[in-house]
């Protein structure tokens, strides 16, 4: 039923079968524990128990080792001069062939039980976008010696190009670099998420109440007792430990290297170690995203646009392979950037971008109070409706804080939003680097796209009916690469086609009008 005919192949590692049989068995006997105890407690006599729960635990065990004895026996690849190949051959054969000149990313993951038996996971991804992984081929497991040697073997075409070759090491981790973690939006959500797991195993060892009422209930508790500022900063002091452990593990041992023939080598991690190849050809440009705690302390990181990147990729949704460097200082981030796309004038042509015109600052404005106004509409509207029904139910010592609601909110809410519009605003900006085009924007997240003109295959245009009583326009640069588009928002119309006409010469030539 098994063939293995094809001639100079490999398998994957045996020991695929020892690390299955131990992750299983732990799973059973946790499982069995917690089984023979549920029925000892409910009555069952202690023979029915015992046949129950040793029987499933063999079948479950015996299943899951023999289904991966199976894969491990019927799975074959062969790397040849040409092309690689992956055989499944049990009852059905499936053949999958990949031409190597078409390989565009080696990607090597090892998470901890991996490591424990010094085993590996390769993905070779084409470049291309597919569905049902058809785009790319999974070698999980080989070893991790072997991994290395494919990841090496696989992409040694691209050692033929023309590309300079100097290569060396881009990046190192700083743990100063650490610092920049807690600054992240998700640091009160880690810190929301911690108090609810933190809940949830206090409820194993307690009644069956309703654990995130009692959650709620006792934050609620704090808050009056000690101001609703001491809970957020518990919160947010939670959050900021979760973000640094998060990041001390996605980090550990970060390189950015660039080896010979014009590749990008990313390592890092800790529990599970990843490493990312990026091929120069496939890049794009880059992007310098700054969320806003991380800008303030003038930091952040920088993605990569290449062609065929995959968005989280096989590896899960944490090995996300565009990234390049971590959340770092403004000066490291500019350096990388100008190493890795050879551009050395980036930093002083990032601070010299064209601003946009002053109507793209009313925008902003109007675009940010109106959810305001509409929001404190409603609370207001609610609470001359239902003030009453509403007093009634909380008490009259909480009367006046419930009706006050609607005030609290425009008070601080309407400074906030003025003020990201206002940065907003001030973050517009575009501008030409001698073979990139330059497009910035955001508030809460500043992005900033370093865009190669060579990739930019078109122009869109947009325009609102808003926007032409003002006399702008939205730019859109077309790209096979990272997200497919990159704009540049609320830009003098007469300005923008300019720009564009000049950053892609020819591009928009037909459809532009002279005077």
């Amino acid at each position: 039923m098994i063939d293995t005919g094809m001639a100079g192949a490999e398998r994957l590692d045996r020991r695929m079968v020892t690390m299955t049989a131990l992750l299983t068995g732990t799973i059973v006997v946790v499982g069995a524990v917690v089984a023979s105890s549920a029925m000892i407690s409910s009555g069952t006599p202690a023979w029915v128990t015992t046949l129950a729960v040793f029987g499933g635990a063999l079948a479950v065990l015996g299943l899951s080792v023999g289904a991966e004895y199976i894969r491990w026996r019927a799975t074959t690849f062969r790397l040849t001069e040409a092309r690689l190949e992956l055989r499944f051959s049990f009852v059905l054969n499936r053949r999958r062939s990949l031409a190597r000149d078409r390989i565009r990313t080696v990607d090597v993951t090892a998470h901890p039980l991996h490591r424990l038996f010094g085993l590996a996971a390769v993905v070779i991804g084409t470049g291309q976008h597919g569905e049902s992984g058809e785009a790319e081929l999974k070698l999980d497991p080989v070893s991790a010696e072997r991994a290395r040697e494919l990841r090496v073997e696989l992409l040694r075409h691209a050692a033929g190009t023309e590309r300079p070759t100097d290569e060396g090491t881009l990046a190192v981790l700083d743990w100063q670099w650490a610092a920049y973690a807690p600054l992240s939006v998700l640091t009160p959500a880690l810190g929301a998420a911690a108090l609810g797991a933190a809940g949830n195993v206090a409820s194993w060892f307690g009644g069956t109440e309703d654990v995130t009422g009692a959650v709620v209930s006792d934050l609620l508790v704090a808050a009056a007792l000690f101001g609703y500022a001491t809970v957020a900063v518990g919160v947010l002091l939670a959050g900021a430990v979760g973000a640094t452990l998060l990041f001390v593990e996605m980090w550990w041992g970060y390189h950015l290297d660039r080896e010979p023939g014009g590749t990008l080598h990313v390592r890092r991690g800790l529990l599970t170690t990843r490493s990312i190849s990026l091929e120069e050809r496939r890049l794009r440009g880059a992007e310098l995203v700054e969320p806003l705690g991380v800008r303030l302390a003038r930091a952040g990181r920088v993605d990569a646009i290449a062609t065929g990147m995959r968005n989280g990729g096989t590896q899960g949704k944490r090995a996300d392979p565009k990234t390049l460097l971590p959340a770092a200082p403004r000066n490291v981030t500019l350096r990388v950037v100008a190493d890795v796309l050879r551009e050395p004038d980036v930093a002083a042509t990032l601070t010299g971008l064209t601003s946009h015109p002053r109507a793209a600052r009313s925008r902003r404005l109007r675009w940010a109070l109106a959810p305001v106004l509409l929001a404190f509409a409603a609370l207001l509207t609610a609470w001359l409706v239902w003030g009453d029904a509403i007093a009634a139910a909380v008490g009259p010592a909480f009367a006046g804080m419930v009706g006050a609601v609607p005030v609290v909110f425009a008070v601080i809410a309407v400074p906030a939003v003025v003020l990201l519009a206002l940065d907003a605003y001030r973050n517009l900006g575009h501008g030409l680097s001698g073979g990139y085009l330059i497009a910035r924007r955001g508030a809460v997240r500043r992005s900033t796209a370093l865009l190669q003109r060579g990739g930019v295959i078109g122009w869109t245009v947009r325009q609102s009916v808003f926007q032409r009583r003002a006399g702008l326009v939205t730019l859109v640069a077309t790209t096979a690469a990272g997200s497919g588009g990159y704009a540049v928002p609320d830009v003098d119309a007469a300005e923008g086609i300019a720009f564009a006409d000049e950053a892609v010469p020819g591009l928009l030539t037909e459809f532009v009008e002279r005077d």
